[in-house]
């Protein structure tokens, strides 16, 4: 999968979410009828979050994007559907590749980051394990704290 593609989908399942949490949350709080789809909205909804987070970084570090692209990237995640919109604007800026600059017999890593980069392009299985596992922890370190504003 290319970058054009992985983000595109990445961004596109962050608005997804964001629709289900919605709808549980007006379920929960408007119509009054049920709170049962929040748990797993907002499950689904941190987890998909996450996953833009980490693909944001990805995609970033291989455009070379600048402070303000990848932060406004970031940033995109908090806002409900603006994850789409913003994959649009890139689309038509030309700042998403269609290949990776760092896959093998691409160019050679300049920085730690880049390094990271490459090692994940040339071993996917052993990165996706790698990252599976720290969004996990970092998934059950959110779960266990609690939503915003939850007394423990």
């Amino acid at each position: 999968m290319n970058p054009r593609t992985l983000f595109r989908t990445v961004a596109v399942a962050e608005a997804v979410t964001w629709a289900f949490l919605l709808l549980g949350m007006f379920f929960k709080y408007v119509t009054r009828t049920t709170e049962a789809l929040v748990p797993p909205a907002g499950a689904v909804h941190g987890f998909v979050f996450l996953c833009f987070v980490v693909t944001t970084v990805f995609v970033w570090i291989n455009q070379r994007w600048s402070v303000a692209t990848g932060l406004l990237g970031l940033a995109s995640a908090v806002l409900p559907f603006a994850t789409v919109p913003y994959e649009r604007w890139l689309e038509r800026h030309g700042r998403l590749a269609r290949a990776w600059r760092l896959a093998p017999g691409a160019e050679a890593p300049r920085n730690p980051l880049e390094n990271l980069q490459a090692w994940v392009l040339r071993s996917p299985l052993a990165a996706l394990l790698v990252a599976i596992a720290g969004i996990s922890v970092v998934f059950t370190v959110l779960l266990i704290v609690g939503p915003p504003g939850s007394s423990s």
